[in-house]
């Protein structure tokens, strides 16, 4: 259990090389509403499954010192995809149309000190996601249930970076949750977008250094006798940051949500939100030093979109850019056994030959 903590921290903590998530969300016009995702990792394969949980499930959270903390039985059918192993839900939904997600939030953010002798509500910060999904079906809920657990991480104070989550329900409601000194703080996302750090008020903030920016092209303009125009499309978004630190992919997530068109469907729009969101692929070597890159196909690991109103979620891999669906709507939680899969059977990318005849 100790190697598996291990590599999980390694990869969470502060030595991770990508401290990369981007988030969307979006509302078709039918009402379905969507929330998508990115998640990196860029040293090296991020083992990751799929989760099933189903109702009355017996869960119990690690501690610093075991896996003796908070126990809870599940209340809700619960679809979630895991990283490292399947305790670690980074991103799901649960029959009633909760879904949540973890975000890395490195340098920010400080839970309570661990306490062995509340370990009997101490509750591990990558099994938030976890208790969400299998607990709650609206975000009211969740607020009022908060101050019941101590959130702590399983590893000594300041050796892994903490998290951030972003929590939506099937109303269309979505709130970043950020705790700061111990002390949890939620924050209406009108803006429908989260990556790391800094916090998200800072973030929202930082817009308005792109008051300039509009969808569209820039008009022709006269200098001394000169006319500027427009080398190409687009030219209403010169000086959108491009680069894959967080506020620079807060700011074009923003931008490219607040622009795209409103899509007629949920499953139109989960299509629309992994056509943008490859736009936040990170390509392998970037973030290392010339001829140190690992032998991945991508720092993005994967992406997923979530039907909260129809109850789908989607994923595609790096190895498989494929996209799968799991319905929970056909699953029967109260029959189905708890169990994970891989989220790739093989890391191989299928390519459909043509025959040419």
């Amino acid at each position: 259990m100790k190697q598996i903590l291990a590599l999980g921290l390694l990869i969470l903590g502060g030595l991770c090389p990508v401290d990369a998530c981007t988030g969307i969300s979006f509302t078709a016009k039918d009402g379905a509403y969507v929330q998508a995702r990115t998640i990196e990792w860029g040293d090296s394969y991020l083992p990751s499954e799929y989760v099933i949980i189903p109702r009355g499930e017996p869960l119990v959270s690690y501690t610093p010192t075991g896996v003796n903390g908070m126990q809870f039985r599940s209340k809700y059918g619960v679809v979630g995809l895991a990283i490292i192993q399947k305790e670690f839900i980074a991103e799901g939904l649960n029959e009633a149309g909760l879904s949540a997600g973890l975000f890395y939030f490195p340098r920010y953010g400080g839970y309570q000190p661990y306490d062995a002798r509340e370990n009997s509500r101490t509750l591990s910060d990558l099994q938030v996601v976890a208790w969400l999904l299998s607990q709650f079906s609206t975000i009211d809920e969740v607020k009022e249930a908060l101050s019941d657990v101590r959130i702590v991480s399983i590893d000594e104070p300041g050796a892994t970076s903490t998290v951030h989550w972003r929590i939506g329900d099937a109303s269309g409601k979505q709130v970043v949750l950020e705790i700061e000194d111990g002390v949890p703080h939620f924050y209406d996302n009108k803006v429908g977008v989260l990556t790391n750090s800094p916090g998200f008020p800072w973030q929202v903030t930082n817009l308005n250094n792109y008051v300039n920016l509009f969808p569209g092209a820039a008009p022709a303009q006269h200098l001394s006798g000169v006319t500027l125009a427009p080398f190409g499309a687009g030219s209403g978004f010169l000086g959108i940051p491009g680069d894959v630190t967080p506020p620079s992919r807060f700011v074009r997530a923003a931008f490219y949500k607040a622009t795209a068109p409103e899509c007629a469907t949920g499953q139109e729009t989960v299509l629309q939100c992994f056509h943008i969101l490859n736009n936040f692929d990170i390509p392998v070597g970037i973030e290392h030093p010339l001829g140190k890159a690992p032998d991945i196909p991508s720092a993005t690991q994967w992406t997923s979109a979530i039907d909260l109103t129809n109850r789908k979620v989607y994923y595609k891999t790096s190895y498989n850019n494929t996209i799968r669906c799991i319905d929970l709507k056909g699953i029967d939680f109260g029959k189905v056994e708890y169990q994970s899969h891989p989220l790739d059977r093989e890391r191989v990318q299928p390519v459909e030959k043509i025959e040419v005849r």
